[in-house]
C-alpha cells in the first residue's frame, strides 16, 4: 500500500517520532532541513516562512504521489513549517520508505528540487 502523507505545522518541526516501518521496507531515507545561522553572508536569528496553505498541501501531495508512483516508493511522509523557525531548528521533513535505497535517495533529491520550484512557500530571513 503506498500512502503520502502532508502537514504544514506552525513553526518549528518537533523531534521525529518513531514510526512503524512499512512492510517490505528496506530502507527509510529521513530529512531533516535545518535553519542555518547565516544567510547571504549574513547573520541572522531564523527564518519566516509564508505559505499559500491550500495550495502548498496539494502541490507536496501531488509531487508525493508522483515520485511514489515513479520510484515505486512504499511511503513518504512530508512535513514543511510556516511562521517564524529560529537557527537551527528544523523547518523540513521528508520520510521516505522504499524496498531498496536507491529508489529512495533518487526520490528525496527530486523532491526536494520540486518543492523549491512548484511549492508556494516562501521564506525571509529574520
Amino acid at each position: 500500500m503506498m500512502s503520502v502523507q502532508v502537514r504544514l505545522t506552525d513553526g518549528p518541526l518537533s523531534e521525529m517520532v518513531d514510526m512503524p516501518t512499512t512492510h517490505g521496507s528496506g530502507a527509510r531515507i529521513v530529512f531533516d532541513g535545518i535553519v542555518r545561522p547565516m544567510e547571504d553572508g549574513a547573520t541572522i536569528e531564523g527564518l519566516d516562512y509564508e505559505a499559500y496553505r491550500p495550495m502548498a498541501e496539494q502541490q507536496l501531495a501531488i509531487i508525493g504521489n508522483d515520485l511514489v508512483e515513479k520510484h515505486g516508493l512504499l511511503m513518504m511522509d512530508i512535513e514543511h513549517s510556516y511562521g517564524f523557525v529560529p537557527n537551527f531548528a528544523c523547518s523540513f521533513r521528508l520520510v521516505i520508505d522504499s524496498k531498496h535505497r536507491k529508489e529512495g535517495l533518487k526520490a528525496m533529491d527530486e523532491f526536494i528540487d520540486r518543492l523549491k520550484v512548484d511549492v508556494p512557500i516562501w521564506k525571509r530571513a529574520q
